[in-house]
């Protein structure tokens, strides 16, 4: 499909079309290297969260009868921890620490129930 062949009505990536970043009204924010790494951690929290709830979906799957409420809880939690990851703030350092705190355990808990 070539410029010529696109509607007149059809939605325009403006963003893209002007080269404006989609970061542009971004704040400045200097992160120390301590900001920077609890941050990190506390991603890789929720994403080990989401893994443990994947090797529960995984095992229950593996099963002769898996019990489909069992899967559907499980990928309604990780679409549940994809927004709260959305929701991190490298700046509020509270949240980051408890975060970081409560995820680990959620993984823990989910592959604990697992054995």
């Amino acid at each position: 499909m070539t410029a010529r062949d696109t509607p007149q009505n059809a939605p325009r990536d403006t963003a893209r079309d002007n080269a404006i970043s989609v970061t542009h009204d971004l704040e400045p924010h200097d992160w120390s290297n301590e900001e920077t790494a609890a941050y990190e951690a506390a991603i890789e929290a929720v994403n080990g969260a989401v893994g443990a709830y994947s090797a529960q979906i995984a095992a229950e799957e593996a099963k002769s009868a898996p019990d489909a409420a069992v899967i559907e809880a499980a990928r309604a939690a990780q679409g549940r921890l994809a927004k709260e990851r959305e929701l991190l703030r490298s700046a509020d350092r509270e949240q980051i620490a408890e975060a970081r705190a409560r995820y680990a355990r959620l993984a823990r808990e989910v592959l604990a129930s697992l054995a």
